[in-house]
């Protein structure tokens, strides 16, 4: 299949990935500055954005999983850096488990994970086929709403930048996208099980989490039962922040993730760090 992506800069690669609804624009105010130090490309993920789409796609973790690594192959890239967001962020540790050779080191905003349960009830409903019915009709609301339910993701709504709901509302009205959402909805807990079975993989992989702790969909009580498997990896959590720290709060979380990715020198950061916003 077309992978559409955004390629800038130079030096070590760094994939972005963007989480369940999204697209490479989601990273707008961090592009920039992590092109200063890495061959940055901003994925638009398989089935969305202005990636093509295809019919019947698997959607599971382990098949977009061995995707990016098919698209690794495909850049001549031997191994990257993988920043994850949410959903990405869950596509990022199966891709880490399952191709350890290919991930050198995570970024892991708020990745969906096994120790979660915030949006359960949500997504039985849409599994349902009323709620399926309900689903297919989100991209024709109307923008007032969906810059709405958009705010909600941040802990200071003030905080959304021009340009912002289009990265995330784009591409929802092109054929096959809300079924490749909806098909990642249905297999949910079957690949939130295979992940739990992996994450002792990854014991020794450098990883830094990022959290806000307003965040009203991963719970940033999950995080702590990450870092208790994830040996070697960091925690900083942001007073005041929703569920987008990168885009709620672009200077520090580049600043993080500058030093976690390009410092030749060990991070400081203490296990857990909590940052005045």
């Amino acid at each position: 299949m077309k992978v559409h992506l955004q390629r800038a800069g130079n030096g070590p690669p760094l994939l972005l990935l963007h989480g369940l609804v999204g697209s490479a624009r989601n990273w707008q105010q961090n592009i920039d500055f992590l092109s200063l130090h890495a061959t940055v490309y901003a994925i638009d993920l398989f089935n969305m954005g202005e990636s093509e789409r295809v019919a019947g796609l698997d959607a599971g973790l382990k098949a977009t999983a061995d995707g990016l690594a098919a698209l690794l192959d495909a850049l001549d890239l031997r191994q990257a850096d993988i920043a994850g967001h949410s959903h990405g962020g869950a596509v990022a540790l199966m891709l880490a488990a399952r191709h350890p050779e290919r991930v050198r080191k995570l970024v892991l905003f708020a990745p969906a994970n096994p120790f979660c349960d915030f949006a359960h009830q949500a997504i039985r409903f849409y599994q349902t086929p009323f709620g399926s019915r309900i689903a297919r009709l989100i991209p024709w609301l109307p923008r007032r709403l969906k810059a709405t339910a958009l705010s909600r993701m941040y802990g200071d709504p003030t905080k959304v930048v021009k340009g912002t709901l289009e990265g995330y509302t784009n591409g929802l009205q092109v054929p096959g996208t809300m079924d490749h959402i909806l098909h990642i909805l249905q297999s949910w807990f079957d690949d939130m099980r295979l992940l739990s079975g992996v994450l002792s993989r990854l014991a020794e992989k450098p990883t830094l989490l990022i959290w806000g702790d307003r965040d009203r969909t991963v719970g940033v009580s999950s995080a702590h039962r990450l870092q208790q498997i994830l040996m070697k990896s960091q925690l900083l959590i942001i007073p005041g922040v929703g569920h987008i720290p990168f885009a709620e709060m672009p200077e520090e979380c580049n600043r993080a993730m500058g030093d976690w990715l390009f410092d030749p020198q060990p991070v400081s950061l203490p296990n857990t760090a909590h940052k005045a916003a």
